[in-house]
């Protein structure tokens, strides 16, 4: 093709441009807001505040579309933690053995991952510039309309988010309806930076069996922390804390008591999960949809990045196709969408994993977004040790050497 616009120009975007430039002559990134000189949050990306993790299938995906980018995040300071080797982890069904697996997390600030991602791209990207609808028809979109006039195209990638817009777009051109669905989390988070040294497992403790009261705290650049509670956090400074002693294990209390917060506690209330089914509509050539534009599942899982990754690794391998967007982002939304609510369920489940390794591993390797192949095993037993005796907060935290 002759030439590709994307619009929007955060993580999605940029990395599907990336992707595009194996398959157009030219290759264009629209973007509304500006970046910033230095990475530092911006207006136009609001999650920027909260917590962002590459799970391992992003990962490799990333270092494969990109090569030579993880290594420069690493050097930036971001955090590489093995899971559960390098992580403290309470999880419904109990503290994890400490394990080395093949599994791994990379814990940054949002604005650092963008600006070292940015650096390893040869894209052009018009700051500043909205889009305000597409050009074309039914059965073809030809461009892109801004306020200043038309850009042409032969491929159109919506990239712009959870704020998309494309729904009406391509209504206005005439395209059938195209299936959303939303499924409530019925969970809302806080986040909070507090200055920490980086020489310590990522923590995670998880409620039990339901996405409801829990808390992570993950290392990142510049000897920081960042620390979020999920549920329904208070968001003043005394309720935040006792929020946290609150959990099933006050590990991140007893941790953030003793740090000096950096900034405010951030809120986050749009945590529904919702899904645009482009893969099954009738759309015009010349577009596709990329990105929480297409399925947007609740920031918790930490999912949003590597899925992007992997999508743009797709694309660049096999070419522009709405079918590959929606199959990437698929194991994350199950994942999402079938966590059992208000404790229907949750014992059976939780039986099931502590009674199969392969269920287990299952599990595990699904957040991770990686092929559970190996280890079934070893990370039934990281995961559920003996059952018998399990783990006390003590002996987890005593595996890392590391006393509260």
């Amino acid at each position: 093709m002759s030439r590709a616009v994307v619009l929007g120009g955060g993580l999605a975007g940029v990395l599907a441009a990336a992707a595009l430039t194996r398959h157009a002559d030219e290759v264009v990134v629209l973007e509304s807001d500006h970046y910033p000189a230095s990475p530092r949050p911006r207006r136009g990306l609001p999650q920027s505040h909260h917590n962002h993790v590459l799970m391992t299938g992003g990962i490799r995906a990333l270092d494969e579309l990109l090569p030579g980018v993880v290594d420069d995040l690493l050097d930036a300071g971001a955090h590489r933690r093995n899971m559960p080797g390098d992580c403290l982890i309470f999880s419904g069904e109990g503290w994890f053995h400490r394990f080395k697996t093949e599994a791994d997390l990379i814990a940054c600030s949002r604005p650092l991952l963008d600006e070292v991602v940015r650096s390893h791209i040869d894209v052009e990207v018009v700051q500043g510039v909205s889009a305000v609808g597409l050009t074309g028809d039914a059965e073809k979109v030809t461009g892109v309309r801004t306020p200043d006039g038309v850009i042409d195209a032969d491929l159109v990638v919506d990239a712009t988010g959870r704020r998309s817009q494309v729904l009406n777009w391509l209504s206005a051109l005439g395209v059938p309806l195209v299936e959303e669905v939303r499924v409530p989390s019925g969970v809302s988070y806080a986040t909070r930076l507090y200055e920490g040294p980086g020489d310590i497992p990522a923590v995670m403790v998880h409620p039990k069996y339901t996405p409801a009261r829990g808390g992570t705290l993950f290392p990142i650049e510049g000897d920081r922390w960042i620390v979020t509670m999920t549920g329904d956090p208070p968001l003043d400074e005394e309720g935040f804390l006792d929020y946290a002693r609150s959990l099933r294990d006050p590990v991140i209390a007893d941790l953030i008591e003793k740090a000096k917060p950096v900034g405010p506690i951030r809120p986050c209330h749009d945590t529904v999960n919702r899904r645009r089914h482009f893969e099954d509509a009738k759309l015009p050539a010349g577009f596709l949809a990329v990105g929480d534009s297409v399925v947007m599942v609740n920031p918790v899982y930490s999912h949003g990045m590597s899925v992007a990754a992997l999508t743009a690794l797709r694309i660049a391998k096999e070419g522009p196709s709405q079918r590959a967007v929606a199959e990437e982002a698929d194991r994350s939304w199950r994942m999402a969408v079938a966590e059992p609510v208000k404790g229907r369920g949750n014992a059976k489940v939780g039986r099931a994993v502590l009674s199969s390794p392969g269920l287990a591993a299952e599990l595990f390797h699904a957040q991770a977004l990686i092929p559970a192949v190996r280890d079934h095993q070893a990370v039934f037993q990281a995961m559920v040790g003996d059952l018998a005796e399990p783990l006390t907060s003590e002996q987890a935290i005593s595996q890392f050497a590391w006393p509260r």
